[in-house]
């Protein structure tokens, strides 16, 4: 193994000094920039998970309505007397 001199030892703290000083200005304001990209995606997040329950809710209500309609209308033929051509249009 291979000792460091004393030169070497300041050169690699120079060179840590310097990778730290370079790693703070690169992400100088960048904490502002990652919360609000976060902050939005996580707005967009909520919005969409809302308009997905309203889109489920929505077809609920029309699945509701179907059903309804189906049995009235089952209930209705049952009442007739005539005959009923059950045929598609």
């Amino acid at each position: 193994m291979t000792a460091f001199t004393q030169d070497q030892w300041i050169i690699l703290a120079l060179v840590f000094v310097l990778g730290m000083l370079v790693g703070i200005f690169l992400t100088a304001g960048g904490r502002k920039k990652w919360k609000t990209r976060y902050h939005d995606e996580r707005g967009r997040l909520e919005t969409r998970e809302r308009e997905y329950k309203d889109r489920e809710a929505h077809w609920a209500n029309q699945e509701k309505e179907w059903r309804e309609r189906d049995s009235l209308r089952a209930a209705a033929i049952k009442s007739s007397d005539t005959p009923v051509d059950d045929r598609p249009l």
